[in-house]
């Protein structure tokens, strides 16, 4: 897995679009976010700062984040679903 930092101890915040539409749709809260991004059975890192998390909850899910190291912060910006 290409994860370099520890789910458990970052902060993690979430776009105004991913809250208003995903999170929403999906009815989850950013406990169940942490816990997708902890199980995740696929990361791929796709820039300097960006990565791709594939989910098995509840379906088939991505979530696209951003982990900026010098605030030990998460920050998703968006999400899609099925394949």
């Amino acid at each position: 897995m290409v994860q370099r930092f520890d789910v458990d101890s970052c902060e993690i915040s979430v776009s105004k679009h991913f809250k208003n539409t995903w999170m929403r749709k999906w009815n989850w809260d950013y406990a169940d976010l942490r816990e997708a991004i902890k199980n995740a059975y696929k990361v791929d890192k796709v820039g300097k700062k960006k990565y791709e998390v594939y989910v098995r909850k509840k379906g088939l899910k991505k979530i696209i984040f951003a982990y900026y190291t010098e605030f030990d912060t998460v920050f998703v910006i968006t999400g899609a679903e099925g394949r």
